[in-house]
């Protein structure tokens, strides 16, 4: 028996309403390079999809762009000196061959000058991907269209 998809409401923002005034991908990287310890940006990319069973309201909603379901498809960490822009990264994320619709978004900071551990990275990733599975905490995670536009994404 599977597991029921959560159903998400996604939408273009102006400005992202977080705490550090990041309004697109560009001030992240910018943000994150300022920060006094290493930090590794780690990216969920997914793929937004219809319900299994869903209403008409779902198939409109779904159709317009502003609703659906998310699923992980390629999970990346990267130094931030190793992010040119969106736009790169976005290039290179097309060589996978994985479509995708979002990235989620978060840093990781390293201490005492050292960079985060890969065992760290890993839990980092597995705890965004547990996120968009469950639905839950999606906020603390920001969020990017395939052309860099930043998204709020609620479930």
């Amino acid at each position: 028996m599977g597991r029921e998809a959560v159903c998400y409401d996604i939408h273009l923002v102006q400005a992202l309403s977080k705490p550090m005034a990041i309004s697109n991908f560009e001030d992240l990287l910018q943000l994150a390079a300022k920060q006094p310890e290493p930090q590794r940006m780690l990216f969920v990319f997914v793929e937004k999809g219809p319900p299994d069973d869903y209403s008409a309201d779902n198939a409109v909603s779904f159709r317009t762009g502003s609703g659906g379901t998310l699923t992980p498809v390629v999970c990346v960490d990267k130094a931030v000196a190793d992010i040119g822009s969106f736009t790169s990264l976005a290039k290179e994320s097309e060589a996978t061959g994985q479509h995708w619709d979002i990235v989620l978004v978060a840093c990781l900071a390293g201490s005492n000058g050292v960079a985060p551990s890969a065992s760290e990275v890993d839990r980092g990733l597995e705890t965004m991907v547990d996120a968009v599975k469950t639905g839950s905490k999606l906020g603390r995670f920001l969020a990017f269209d395939h052309r860099g536009d930043p998204l709020q994404i609620t479930a």
